[in-house]
């Protein structure tokens, strides 16, 4: 196996391993019984068991870019790309086979939030990024009209933020019946408060 498709192992088998157990739970030794590795071979290619978490977190979020914001990209500007980038983050949360403790990215923000030192940076880093691409998104509806002009679009980026984090909890944590049905309709009923009327200044 190439080094190139060994390193790609290693990654897919601790992101699997991390979304069940946690970001804490990966270390070298673990994971080099996994993919069949001795302890050394697998230090070969990270150098630490900081910089192998580290570089979960940045495959998972490359991973979560393509999944909700590329297709997403596809829609018409505005409102509808809004909704989709919605679908798209719910099926994420859901889980994968690649992922089947759900979205690591939460559940590492929870883990690591009173935990100082680079895990936690680039943690902050990528959701402040995906929080102004969330912002990013509602400007553009206003911008297209959608919404009307009194829109806080930082505002509307936490609102959005805080109901996936809700549905996460509801989703994975207490396995509640109506979590999507509660999720669907709460995003909804924001968008409509949003939109804008017919003969409103934007």
């Amino acid at each position: 196996m190439r080094g190139s498709d060994t390193r790609s192992q290693i990654i897919k088998t601790a992101i699997r391993l991390a979304s069940r157990e946690g970001l804490e739970a990966i270390s070298i030794g673990k994971i080099a019984t996994k993919v069949g590795m001795s302890k050394s071979g697998l230090f070969g290619h990270f150098k630490s068991k900081e910089n192998l978490q580290l570089e979960i977190l940045q495959t998972v979020a490359d991973r979560f870019a393509k999944r909700v914001f590329v297709p997403a990209m596809k829609e018409p500007r505005g409102l509808p790309r809004l909704q989709a980038i919605h679908q798209n983050w719910l099926k994420w949360v859901q889980g994968s086979q690649e992922l089947p403790g759900g979205c690591l990215l939460i559940a590492a923000a929870s883990e690591m939030d009173d935990q100082p030192g680079p895990l936690k940076d680039h943690l902050k880093k990528m959701q402040l990024l995906l929080i102004e691409n969330l912002q990013k998104a509602a400007q553009i509806a206003k911008d297209e009209g959608h919404f009307h002009a009194q829109v806080d679009v930082e505002r509307m980026g936490w609102y959005w933020y805080s109901l996936i984090l809700g549905y996460h909890h509801y989703k994975r944590l207490l396995n509640h019946p109506r979590a999507d049905e509660f999720a669907e309709h709460a995003f909804a009923e924001f968008l409509q408060r949003c939109q804008a009327k017919k003969g409103d200044i934007a």
